[in-house]
């Protein structure tokens, strides 16, 4: 399978800065999206640190064989143990964390790790699925029953995140993995984007084979700032198309 991908990110209609980061890299079948957070300067700081940590963990752990679990629980503990040094050795930064979400392709397999209240859905055959599971208040009162769905966003304390990379020397991680299928859309994004559009939007929206991801991921990031883009909108649309 061939790996098709779009980008598209903005620092929205409200925020004065993006403290979102992204790694889109097609070579080493690796995508990610980071949500920093801790104010302005810190949270740019969290949400790259942990961008860059991965990619650069990955690319060197992947030479060097071994499976592809455990790259990715090495790769995201070391970006937990960068920002948690960082933020301890730094007043400014103190407090610093950001969410992270990547999908990595090795095989016929998709691979996922996860913290925080960013997402990765599959769309496929028409049906959108969320992957991930949000690590928030509002996700767990949405699994008690207490909370719709369509509820969430807008709790009052929609924002309080339960995990996340950076605030604690140690951080637990959701690991998942699934066949991947020729025709497969994966989006990730971060909560700039689903607190504004719902997934009924986002699969009316991804279900245009006759767009590329490209413009799939430039016409989300616009419908979210065209509903008021308050937060810092981040996307990544991956297609797995026929080919080598």
């Amino acid at each position: 399978m061939r790996i098709q991908f779009g980008t598209a990110t903005s620092q929205g209609k409200v925020r004065t800065s993006n403290e979102d980061s992204f790694v889109a890299d097609s070579a080493g079948r690796l995508f990610l999206v980071a949500d920093g957070m801790g104010g302005h300067a810190a949270g740019e700081v969290a949400s790259s640190t942990a961008a860059a940590t991965v990619k650069d963990v990955m690319g060197s752990s992947r030479r060097e064989g071994g499976k592809i679990e455990d790259l990715l629980l090495l790769a995201v503990r070391e970006a937990n143990g960068r920002i948690y040094e960082a933020q301890r050795n730094r007043a400014d930064l103190s407090g610093m964390g950001s969410t992270l979400t990547l999908v990595s392709f090795a095989g016929s397999s998709y691979y996922i790790a996860h913290v925080g209240d960013s997402r990765a859905y599959l769309l496929r055959d028409g049906t959108l699925e969320q992957l991930t599971r949000d690590h928030s208040l509002v996700w767990h009162l949405f699994e008690s029953g207490v909370l719709r769905k369509d509820e969430l966003s807008s709790h009052p304390q929609k924002n309080l995140i339960t995990r996340s990379i950076g605030p604690h020397p140690q951080v637990e991680i959701d690991l998942e993995c699934g066949q991947a299928r020729e025709g497969d859309t994966y989006l990730l994004c971060s909560d700039g984007l689903t607190d504004v559009l719902s997934d009924e939007v986002i699969c009316q929206m991804l279900s245009r084979p006759d767009k590329s991801p490209q413009q799939l991921g430039d016409a989300l990031v616009s419908a979210a700032n065209t509903m008021g883009g308050p937060d810092n909108i981040t996307v990544i649309v991956v297609r797995l198309v026929p080919g080598e």
